[in-house]
C-alpha cells in the first residue's frame, strides 16, 4: 500500500516543483504569495534558482557506485544527508500543524528542524515532535528581556543552537503580498480584506482547516514581559525597532550557552566579522529573496565566504535549493550543508506532515542517484573538481 495520500501519492509527484503546483492549488493566493513570493522585483529570488543552472558536473564515469555515504556532522550534530530544514515565519498559516510537522518530518529523516521566533506554535512542543537535533533561530522582536525569556525556554526544552537572523532591519517589501491581501490577513483585518475574499471562497479546504485551528494565533514563544505574546499584527514594526547588530552577539554570548550562528552573510567581511564576535558557523542567506533585492545570488556568493573563514567555522547555505543536485552543487562549493525552506514547506502545504516527509524524500533520492551519476561514494569527497565553474564566478581557492 502507498504510504503517501493520494494527494501527493499521483505518479506526477516526482520533484519539488510538483509539490509546488499542489500548494498553489490548495492555498489562496495571498498565503501561497507569501510563501513564494520574494522582494520587489525578485531579482534576487530568481537568481537564487538560476545560479544552480550555471555550474555544470564533471562527472567520474565507469565508476561503480552501489552504496554512497549522505552522512555530515553540522554543529556537532550527526545528520543523515546535509539538509537541513530552513526556519520558516508562522508556517501554521500554510498548514495548522506548521512548525511541528516541519520538526517531525526534519526528525524522522535524521536531519535537523531551525524552528523560526515568528511560530504558530510553542517551541516545547515543536521540540518534542523531533528525535533529533532542533535549533532556534532568533529575532529580538519584544527587545532583549523577552529574547532571554525565549531563550531559557529553548534551553530547557532541549534545543542546541542558534541561529541569528542579520538581514532583517526593516521588512521587505514583498510586492505581491500588498497586492493580494496577505497583510490584511495576517493583520487579522477583515474589513481589509473583503476585496480579497473570492480567493478564499475557491479554496474551501484550507478556510475549513484554517478556521477549525481557530484563526490567527498570537506568537507563543515571543512573550512581552507585562504584555503576554505579541500579535502577529505587530511584527513589522518590532522588528525595525530590534536591528541584530554585531554587538549583540557579544550579550548572546553570555546568555546562551551552545553554537551560536550568524544567518544572512554576503560578504567576506561580515564572515570575519562573525568570526570575531565568536560565531561557530554562517549561513549564506539573502533571505530567500525576500529583504533586499538586486543582492548575489548565495551559490555565487559562497566561495568568497568559503575563503574569508578559511576552515575557521562552519559555512551553510541557503536559497533556491529545489533538487538533490542543488545540495551536490552547495558543497562542492564549499557549504557544510545546505537550508532548504520553500521546498518542504511546499509539501507542507499540499498534504501537511507527510507532505514534508515526501519533500525530504524526494530531495534524498535526487541526492543519492546525482552522487551515484557522479561517481562519488561519499558527501566527504565532493569539491570543486566535480563542477564546472563559471569564469566570472569568485573563487575559493
Amino acid at each position: 500500500m502507498n504510504k503517501w495520500p493520494r494527494s501527493i501519492s499521483s505518479p506526477r509527484v516526482v520533484n519539488i516543483e510538483d509539490l509546488r503546483q499542489l500548494a498553489m492549488r490548495r492555498l489562496p493566493r495571498a498565503v501561497f504569495d507569501y510563501l513564494d513570493g520574494g522582494a520587489e522585483t525578485e531579482t534576487s529570488l530568481r537568481e537564487n534558482n538560476r545560479a544552480f543552472q550555471s555550474l555544470t558536473f564533471r562527472p567520474r564515469n565507469a565508476m561503480a557506485v552501489p552504496q554512497c555515504d549522505l552522512r555530515t556532522k553540522v554543529l556537532g550534530a550527526e545528520l543523515s544527508f546535509p539538509a537541513i530544514l530552513a526556519p520558516i515565519g508562522y508556517s501554521r498559516l500554510i498548514h495548522p500543524d506548521g512548525e511541528v510537522a516541519a520538526s517531525r518530518g526534519a526528525g524522522a529523516a535524521g536531519t535537523a528542524y531551525i524552528l523560526s521566533t515568528i511560530a504558530g506554535h510553542k517551541l516545547e512542543d515543536v521540540r518534542g515532535a523531533s528525535p533529533g537535533p532542533v535549533w532556534y533561530q532568533l529575532y529580538l522582536l519584544g527587545g532583549r528581556a523577552a529574547a532571554e525569556a525565549s531563550l531559557e525556554r529553548a534551553r530547557a526544552a532541549g534545543f542546541t543552537a542558534l541561529f541569528v537572523t542579520i538581514d532583517t532591519g526593516t521588512a521587505g517589501m514583498r510586492e505581491r503580498d500588498i497586492r493580494n491581501g496577505t497583510g490584511q490577513l495576517m493583520g487579522g483585518n477583515w474589513i481589509g480584506i473583503l476585496p480579497y475574499v473570492s480567493q478564499f471562497f475557491s479554496r474551501p479546504s484550507w478556510v475549513a482547516a484554517y478556521l477549525m485551528d481557530g484563526g490567527l494565533h498570537k506568537l507563543p514563544n515571543v512573550v512581552i514581559p507585562g504584555q503576554g505574546p505579541m500579535a502577529l499584527l505587530d511584527v513589522a514594526a518590532a522588528l525595525a525597532e530590534s536591528v541584530v547588530t554585531w554587538q549583540d552577539f557579544l550579550w548572546l554570548r553570555k546568555v546562551w550557552p551552545g553554537p551560536i550562528v550568524a544567518k544572512g552573510v554576503l560578504t567576506g567581511d561580515d564572515a570575519r566579522r562573525a568570526i570575531d564576535v565568536g560565531a561557530a558557523g554562517v549561513v549564506v542567506s539573502n533571505h530567500g529573496g525576500r529583504q533586499l533585492d538586486g543582492v548575489s545570488a548565495t551559490l555565487r556568493v559562497l566561495p568568497e565566504i568559503v575563503k574569508a573563514v578559511n576552515g575557521q567555522i562552519e559555512v551553510l547555505m541557503d536559497g533556491g535549493v529545489r533538487r538533490g543536485g542543488d545540495i551536490i552543487k552547495a558543497i562542492c562549493m564549499g557549504a557544510r550543508a545546505v537550508l532548504v525552506g520553500r521546498a518542504y514547506a511546499y509539501g507542507l502545504a499540499a498534504a501537511g506532515a507527510p507532505g514534508v516527509t515526501r519533500a525530504i524524500a524526494i530531495l534524498r533520492a535526487d541526492l543519492e542517484r546525482t552522487m551515484k551519476l557522479l561517481g562519488c561514494a561519499s558527501i566527504r569527497d565532493l569539491d570543486q573538481s566535480y563542477v564546472e565553474v563559471p569564469r566570472d564566478w569568485p573563487s575559493a581557492g
